[in-house]
């Protein structure tokens, strides 16, 4: 049987610091509508394993494909294009503060897609009510709880109609009564087929929602399986010895 396509390929993707290598030859394959979450400890390479996929941060070597198509990062253009295809959350929201929910939503609707200001807001606000912020549209970022502010980044990334969005750590700002409900969005999206590389440290939602977990320690993939796998039959010891740790730690949270 042929292999099947992946909507995401990343090969050899590595980035040093000075003499230090803070990501050694990552490679992943994502396929369509698959969760896939990286875990390990912090400092282990997971942000900038997501950063370099999106190229905010510049890789000094590796290479990414999206629907078979190599992204070739001179190419500005093509670069561009790449971006707004690779929705992007962020675990400090980055929203604009004088600007409302919607206005967050409709900002990059008008001026990257260059859509008309009445089709930009009844976008965002689908867009909004999918992520259960309808009551919200009209509030500023400052009248928001974080869990809200994330959402608004979530509808705003959405939006853009991405076909693959990465999370990196999207609820590690967040009050821990506000993480269930940006959870929930994320399982909702998974749900319903979005295409997502996710990094966290909520074991129970890792184990309960990943299609592949990807073990990252010291810049390097150590280890790759099913949740059933990586939680209960790792080969690596580091790999139990960290879940084993942080669920001691966190409980299944």
């Amino acid at each position: 049987m042929a292999e099947k396509e992946s909507v995401l390929r990343v090969e050899g993707m590595t980035k040093r610091y000075g003499q230090k290598e803070v990501l050694k030859e990552a490679s992943l394959r994502v396929n369509e509508g698959e969760l896939k979450i990286l875990i390990g400890p912090s400092g282990g390479g997971k942000s900038t394993l997501l950063q370099c996929i999106n190229f905010l941060v510049i890789p000094d070597e590796g290479r990414v494909w999206l629907r078979g198509e190599e992204i070739i990062r001179s190419h500005k253009r093509d670069l561009y294009a790449y971006r707004q295809k690779v929705g992007m959350i962020f675990q400090d929201f980055n929203l604009f503060d004088h600007l409302t929910a919607l206005g967050n939503v409709t900002i990059g609707l008008e001026r990257v897609k260059g859509m008309a200001k009445g089709a930009a807001r009844e976008k965002a606000i689908a867009e909004l009510e999918r992520v259960d912020l309808r009551d919200h549209i009209n509030k500023y970022p400052a009248q928001l709880s974080g869990g809200q502010k994330q959402r608004v980044s979530i509808a705003r990334a959405l939006a853009m109609d991405p076909e693959v969005m990465l999370l990196d750590e999207p609820t590690s700002a967040l009050d821990p009564e506000l993480i269930s409900e940006v959870l929930a969005v994320i399982e909702n999206l998974r749900a319903n087929g979005m295409t997502m590389v996710m990094s966290t440290h909520h074991m129970g939602f890792a184990r309960e929602v990943a299609d592949e977990i990807v073990f990252l320690e010291d810049g390097c993939i150590l280890e790759t399986g099913s949740p059933d796998k990586i939680f209960s039959h790792a080969e690596c010891e580091r790999t139990r010895e960290f879940c084993s740790k942080i669920i001691e730690l966190y409980g299944n949270a």
